[in-house]
């Protein structure tokens, strides 16, 4: 029985060396398993009490769960110094020095273009108007038929037209001249009452300072059974306040000609001008802005709606022109230079998001 004690004694002083060298929690988990896995040196002789005699069980039972218990100690203990070490050694890598200088300030700029478009998102979704969106390449239908541009209709050669070459069928894909084509497919899919603005890319043969073949519009479009030019009115007033941050403008709303609205209107505001400066809000001199007017009849039947249940108003603007007027860019030409130069004197902040809570801009 002596022998045996020493033999435990022998074993446990070996395993606790293991232990004790286990220089990660795998060597460690090994050290465990060989131990008091099921297999283990231990667990072995656990399995071998049953063979003994009464009393051979009374002073083994004690001293072999006296080694089970001292060896489970001693692997906890071991295990919590080396998950500490591992902590104190991953700390070590990934401290942050705060006496270093903070990182150089963020490169590029908000286009005009873009920040004018936010801005105008921002207003007309605090009216209520949903953002739409729509194919850059035409077909004649939506771009200029269902507008009530009929074949050989000479508005149609007011907008110089991108047409690609026709296909089998004598048909001609354009590039959309307007982004109406959008005001037309939202009415062909989506039931009355609709109040959708549409921003984008439209394309014409023109080029020269205040005109380039690429430029950005957004239309407006309302259709329901009770609106009427007073409500246009109000809701483009509203828009120009806004847009140009002032407490009051001048309005005035002169006849015009356009095929898809029945009375057209083009928009004028109140301006004057100091030195290079433009200000709007103030003065006796009228600059035009937009054009606007109540649906044609005849869009309303070309998308399969009653013109006698439903009407509405439609208003369209150059994103461009207004980013202009607002923010005293000369030459529209230079939007599209790419001079870096003129983005950061006109670009700007890509965090400051325009809202109506804080402003619009800068």
């Amino acid at each position: 029985m002596a022998e045996t004690s020493q033999d435990l004694d022998a074993l446990k002083q070996e395993i606790l060396t293991q232990v004790a060298a286990a220089p990660d929690a795998q060597a460690l988990d090994a050290v465990r398993v060989a131990a008091l896995g099921k297999k283990g040196a231990v667990s072995e002789l656990m399995k071998g009490l049953g063979k003994m005699s009464p009393e051979e069980r009374k002073v083994m039972g004690p001293a072999l769960n006296g080694l089970k218990t001292a060896l489970t100690d001693a692997i906890t203990t071991r295990a919590a110094a080396l998950q500490e070490a591992a902590l104190e050694a991953r700390l070590a890598t990934e401290h942050v020095d705060v006496t270093l200088p903070v990182m150089p300030e963020p490169q590029g700029s908000i286009h005009p273009v873009t920040q004018v478009m936010d801005e105008i998102i921002a207003i007309f979704a605090d009216l209520g108007f949903e953002v739409k969106e729509g194919p850059d390449i035409e077909d004649d239908f939506h771009n200029f038929t269902a507008l009530n541009f009929p074949l050989g209709h000479p508005a149609r050669d007011m907008h110089d037209t991108f047409f690609f070459p026709a296909n089998e069928k004598g048909e001609r894909k354009l590039l959309r001249t307007h982004t109406s084509p959008v005001q037309i497919r939202t009415m062909e899919s989506q039931k009355p009452p609709i109040r959708i603005i549409v921003p984008g890319r439209t394309y014409r043969c023109d080029s020269d300072q205040t005109h380039t073949p690429m430029f950005h519009q957004v239309e407006g479009l309302v259709i329901d059974t009770e609106t009427h030019m007073g409500h246009l009115k109000w809701c483009l007033e509203e828009f120009a306040k806004a847009f140009f941050e002032v407490d009051d403008i001048r309005a005035r709303f002169r006849p015009h000609f356009f095929p898809f609205t029945e009375p057209s209107a083009e928009m004028d505001i109140g301006y004057t001008r100091k030195g290079n400066e433009i200000r709007v809000g103030e003065g006796k001199d009228w600059l035009e802005i937009l054009g606007c007017g109540m649906v044609h009849p005849n869009v309303l039947k070309n998308v399969g709606l009653d013109p006698d249940v439903y009407q509405g108003f439609a208003f369209g603007m150059g994103i461009d022109r207004l980013a202009m007027l607002k923010y005293g860019i000369p030459d529209l030409r230079d939007f599209f230079a790419a001079d870096l130069r003129w983005l950061s004197h006109y670009g700007f902040a890509a965090l400051d998001a325009p809202n109506l809570a804080t402003g619009l801009s800068r």
